[in-house]
């Protein structure tokens, strides 16, 4: 019985079995490889789905960049004029620059006496004065004012010791020049005075002693000779002193 069986099997699948096998593999292979066209084909097609995770983004090589192009104003901006400041620029003046510094240093200066006493000759560039020492008429650019020899001298105005020098006729000479442009000449003084070169003295400082230097004046009585100018122009000493006690 169960021989039959086995053999009814066996039949059955000689027979009609063979088609049904035949079908079921023929119906795997079609669902195999409308699955692999499927994959295939959706390969090439762009999706609207999100991106997420971390994307990689892939520079390109620098060296093949091409340099941005500069940017060209239009005509209406390349006329419209560029708006300045409604303050003026200030420049120095080069001119003025000198004259500014020169008030800036300049102010007025209060004169005293160099030394007390009797003048002994006038002030005379405009007229001629007698000289005793040589003999004859000639004008006087300064000042003589009796003095013993060895009397303190003392600068007549602030400033600065400009020139010390021994003149051959008028003897050992000290130059001030004052803040106001002027300057003090003070000859017939003793050797080695008491100032040099760029020294700076108040009124009053002592700069030396009455001498017997100068020899263009060696016949009058012991003396300090006294010179002031102003931008090179002699000045009566006695305008700018104040009257003798």
């Amino acid at each position: 019985m169960k021989r039959n069986r086995w053999k009814q099997l066996g039949d059955f699948v000689l027979g009609k079995g063979f088609y049904i096998v035949l079908f079921l593999c023929v119906a795997a292979m079609g669902i195999s490889g409308y699955y692999l066209i499927r994959s295939v084909s959706g390969s090439g097609e762009t999706t609207d789905q999100t991106v997420t995770g971390n994307p990689t983004v892939v520079l390109p090589d620098s060296s093949a960049q091409t340099a941005p192009k500069a940017e060209t104003p239009s005509p209406s901006e390349q006329n419209t004029p560029t708006k300045q400041s409604a303050v003026p620029e200030q420049k120095d003046d080069p001119e003025a620059l000198p004259q500014q510094q020169a008030q800036d240093q300049t102010r007025d200066v209060v004169y005293t006496w160099p030394v007390k006493g009797e003048l002994l000759r006038d002030f005379a560039v405009e007229t001629l004065s007698y000289d005793q020492t040589m003999g004859d008429w000639r004008t006087h650019a300064g000042v003589d004012i009796a003095a013993e020899v060895g009397r303190k001298v003392w600068a007549a105005g602030e400033g600065t010791v400009s020139q010390v020098y021994d003149d051959p006729m008028m003897g050992v000479t000290v130059v001030i020049e004052h803040p106001d442009g002027m300057t003090s000449t003070y000859s017939n003084l003793a050797a080695d005075p008491l100032v040099a070169v760029g020294d700076t003295v108040d009124t009053g400082t002592e700069i030396g002693a009455v001498g017997e230097t100068a020899i263009a004046e060696s016949a009058m009585e012991p003396h300090l000779h006294l010179e002031m100018a102003k931008e090179g122009a002699a000045l009566d000493p006695i305008t700018l002193l104040p009257e003798q006690m």
